[in-house]
């Protein structure tokens, strides 16, 4: 990529001080994916697919960058591995999540990396923050904001403000 695009990343943490490990991604993010723009709450949430876990803390970005999308995910996992995270179960327990949502509006299918998120519109626990800082988005493959994505999200998980541990 030439032209700076933005990239709408989601940040999770369930595991250690969660807050200190999202502070700790973004710094990291800023000095290495590109400019973060956009900054949502932080938002305390159910987990999603196991839900005999603790409660998450996540976050959406929105960061300028002129990474390729396979150099964007390179960043994403580094940060991962540098907040300790393990990949030992699917949607298991985690430190740190860094998760691309979208990518300008470009649509990827890869071995590694899909571009939407393929899962996007049944998770309130991404919707919620991302709507937060980019309400008016389009989906480019659903043709529809995320607005209107969460409005009609099935996901029935609960997603609040976080407060402060």
């Amino acid at each position: 990529m030439s032209e700076p695009v933005l990239a709408y990343l989601l940040l999770g943490s369930n595991l250690g001080n969660r807050a200190a490990l999202l502070a700790q991604a973004r710094a990291r993010l800023a000095a290495t994916a590109g400019t973060i723009v956009a900054e949502s709450g932080i938002y305390e949430t159910a987990a999603w697919g196991r839900e005999d876990q603790p409660a998450f803390l996540n976050q959406a970005l929105a960061v300028r960058t002129v990474s390729s999308p396979e150099a964007l995910l390179a960043v994403c996992q580094a940060a991962e591995q540098a907040a300790g995270r393990e990949r030992l179960e699917h949607w298991g327990s985690r430190t740190l999540d860094v998760d691309i949502l979208f990518l300008g509006h470009e649509t990827i299918a890869t071995p590694t990396l899909s571009v939407p998120h393929p899962r996007l519109a049944e998770r309130r626990f991404a919707l919620v923050p991302l709507a937060e800082i980019a309400g008016s988005l389009v989906h480019p493959q659903l043709g529809e904001t995320v607005a209107a994505l969460l409005a009609r999200c099935p996901d029935p998980l609960l997603v609040r403000p976080w407060s402060g541990e």
